[in-house]
């Protein structure tokens, strides 16, 4: 399945996406994609719906974050080999963890403001995972029973802020808007293998990144282990798993995003996002 939320930001409602690409509401059924939606039983009962049974939604409405309720948003850093040796930094030995403030969360095609002061805010895509039932202490073999299934994160950055300021990462990377999310939430039965995925992204239609889910260091099963050991993963969680090389700090000179620059990404089978970038005034 394809999950989803559409609705004015505030007024979103839980829908999906059938095979003719049609928007069906699900509100019947589950009162958003959060919290106990995300469970496998209940992800279950849905997916034995029939889709035109459902009400389509006739109009083009602006789509939300795929999933609603998100108490942790947790990045993974330098996680892909390739983007490493890009950046000059060498592989860690173990998963560099840092956290994205929930409220950077926004829709897939929502605009993402620069916010003042930046001088260095960048474009990182990413392999979204979303938590589906409580996970703590868990061993790799069982790590996907706890995933309710992926999608396209955007994991804007502002380079300044998250290196060259005193401090963590953390700030570099929660400023408003800086956490685009969806277009959907694909159920990780449709994912044959979230190890070998085509992902891209491209600035004012130039591709930046063009890399694959192979290249990454530590992998989603592991992750979703490794961090279960330090903290309890919850319904709507959501790990952003790292990013391939072609990141604007890694360019020769560096190059970085202005307003008005146009910024689109996708994973494949995951849909894309596309976002204009303004100022924050």
């Amino acid at each position: 399945m394809k999950l989803l939320r559409y609705g004015e930001v505030g007024s979103e409602r839980p829908g999906l996406l059938d095979q003719d690409g049609t928007i069906r509401d699900l509100s019947a059924y589950v009162a958003d994609i959060a919290g106990t939606a995300l469970h496998p039983a209940s992800l279950d009962m849905l997916s034995k719906l029939d889709p035109k049974s459902l009400p389509a939604v006739s109009d083009k409405p602006r789509l939300g974050a795929c999933v609603a309720g998100t108490g942790k948003f947790i990045c993974i850093g330098l996680n892909y080999s390739d983007h490493a040796a890009e950046t000059g930094a060498t592989v860690p030995p173990e998963p560099i963890i840092f956290m994205k403030a929930s409220s950077a969360i926004v829709g897939p095609d929502d605009d993402v403001l620069i916010p003042r002061g930046s001088v260095k805010t960048d474009w990182e895509v990413e392999l979204g995972v979303v938590i589906g039932k409580t996970a703590k202490y868990v061993s790799e073999d069982d790590a996907l029973d706890y995933v309710a299934g992926y999608c396209v994160a955007h994991d804007v950055s502002e380079r300044a802020f998250q290196a060259e300021r005193q401090g963590q990462w953390t700030k570099g990377k929660s400023c408003d808007t800086f956490g685009p999310i969806g277009p959907w939430l694909v159920t990780k039965d449709e994912i044959a293998d979230p190890q070998n995925l085509k992902m891209w992204l491209t600035v004012n239609g130039r591709t930046m990144q063009n890399g694959s889910t192979r290249t990454m260091v530590y992998g989603v099963k592991y992750l979703v282990s490794y961090l279960s050991q330090f903290m309890s993963l919850q319904p709507g969680d959501i790990i952003s798993t790292g990013t391939p090389p072609g990141v604007g700090l890694g360019m020769k000179p560096p190059v970085f995003l202005k307003p008005g620059d146009v910024v689109e990404l996708g994973i494949e089978g995951m849909g894309q996002q596309k976002q204009m970038f303004k100022a924050d005034e």
